[in-house]
């Protein structure tokens, strides 16, 4: 029989109250409660921060270019404006240039798509949208309702689902449709 009782210490709850007394076995809960506590707080921390470095890590993954995109978009600008610049009456004698400008233009928006940097192109007499547009100036302008957008300035764009540089755009200040 002693052999039994000596592979199975264990003790009831009233006999370990004996053994140790009720406040020191009191005691060992509570220390056992705060260690319980400060584990499972670590745990959710650690957890925490897994979460927030594979969102870092996604972010920069898709947003770490956006400086450099920043960067590159006045060099899309001057190429446009290079294209705007030829008159009509030129185009014929200057064809070469204006066809290399435009393969370069479309190579750098192929090259911004790639890494997901599209191109925000607002039509004339499309709504003003804040979160897509930024107004540099308000005109009346007869014919036209007021927030319409009556001059495009430059195109903006969007890298993923974020918005990297909005469209400038001049807006109708009319009062009356």
């Amino acid at each position: 029989m002693a052999d039994e009782n000596a592979s199975s210490p264990e003790l009831n709850l009233e006999e370990l109250e004996e053994f140790i007394g009720a406040d020191e076995l009191e005691a060992i809960r509570a220390e056992r409660d705060a260690f319980r506590d400060k584990f499972m707080r670590a745990l959710a921390d650690a957890e925490n921060a897994r979460k927030r470095g594979e969102r870092d890590r996604r972010e920069a993954e898709q947003y770490g270019g956006s400086k450099l995109a920043r960067d590159m978009l006045p060099v899309y600008d001057n190429l446009r404006r290079a294209l705007n610049a030829v008159p009509e009456e030129n185009r014929a004698q200057s064809a070469a240039l204006i066809e290399g400008i435009e393969l370069t233009l479309r190579e750098l928006l192929g090259v911004l798509n790639k890494h997901g940097i599209s191109l925000i192109v607002p039509e004339v007499g499309e709504s003003f949208d804040p979160q897509m547009h930024q107004a540099m100036f308000e005109a009346p302008l007869p014919g036209t309702k007021a927030g319409q957008i009556i001059q495009v300035l430059t195109e903006g764009f969007m890298i993923h689902d974020r918005l990297l540089r909005p469209a400038q755009v001049g807006v109708s200040s009319n009062t009356a449709g």
